[in-house]
């Protein structure tokens, strides 16, 4: 039982665009920063270290997703629905509400991270 690397590098390019699509200006990217208090600039400012974390996680997770050998997109769309669902949104709207973050905010991130998961591993059951 072998990865797909080929699907999963393409997951990868695709989860990077959609992160850079998702906070940019044109996403929503003004209204988080609103949400959060960071402003543009300080976006850019952020460490490498930050994008190298991105790059590790969209990677592992589309590793993850590869695994499942997931070939058509009703399974593939199932198994990053049930994959967001445990792993992302359960924990990131536990973690929001204790911490009092705005509500919008949460769904500004939780979306991110469901559209994320759903199109990575569309990319991969797509070869």
């Amino acid at each position: 039982m072998g990865i797909n690397w080929l699907g999963a590098g393409l997951a990868f390019v695709v989860g990077m665009g959609v992160s850079m699509m998702w906070y940019s200006p044109i996403g929503f990217g003004r209204l988080w920063w609103k949400l959060t208090g960071i402003t543009p600039e300080q976006s850019k400012q952020a460490p490498t270290g930050n994008m190298a974390q991105l790059f590790l996680t969209n990677i592992l997770f589309a590793t993850g997703i590869a695994a499942t050998h997931a070939d058509t997109a009703g399974q593939a769309l199932l198994v990053g629905a049930v994959a967001w669902a445990g792993a992302s949104g359960s924990t990131l709207v536990q973690h929001n509400a204790f911490e009092l973050k705005p509500a919008k905010l949460t769904i500004i991130n939780t979306s991110y991270q469901l559209v994320l998961f759903l199109v990575m591993s569309l990319a991969i059951s797509l070869l």
